[in-house]
């Protein structure tokens, strides 16, 4: 989470709250790209038990979805709560299996898909996207 915390806030106007329960949300201009969700309904584990370690990331359409939720490693996945909506969620342990170059390009991507377009611009050709 430290790693998520430091490539999300490093991104240009990238803002973070915390909700009374300690949970973070980062957002530029307003807009959520990652959040870690509540207690849901739809996230529970294989014993049923709700799960409170969900992250949310914005994805910039299905089809990076779908791509994303192909990895064999499983750290991705979705619920039928977000049928048609381009986000992935991950488990907060997951994270420990991703490189940081991998979660820095999934915190940038999500971050580029709430970004104002002059700023995503500008951000792209500073860092070659």
């Amino acid at each position: 989470m430290a790693d998520l915390d430091e490539l999300a806030l490093a991104l240009p106007q990238a803002t973070k709250e915390v909700s009374e329960d300690g949970r973070p949300a980062y957002a530029v201009h307003g807009k959520v790209f990652c959040f870690h969700r509540g207690l849901r309904r739809d996230a529970v584990d294989e014993h049923g038990e709700r799960l409170d370690d969900v992250l949310m990331f914005r994805v910039a359409d299905l089809d990076v979805k779908e791509l994303l939720l192909s990895d064999t490693r499983g750290i991705y996945f979705t619920t039928p709560h977000f049928n048609g909506y381009a986000a992935v969620l991950v488990r907060i342990p997951s994270l420990a299996r991703l490189e940081r170059d991998e979660l820095h390009d999934l915190v940038a991507e999500a971050w580029l898909t709430r970004a104002q377009k002059r700023v995503a611009k500008a951000w792209l050709a500073e860092h070659g996207g």
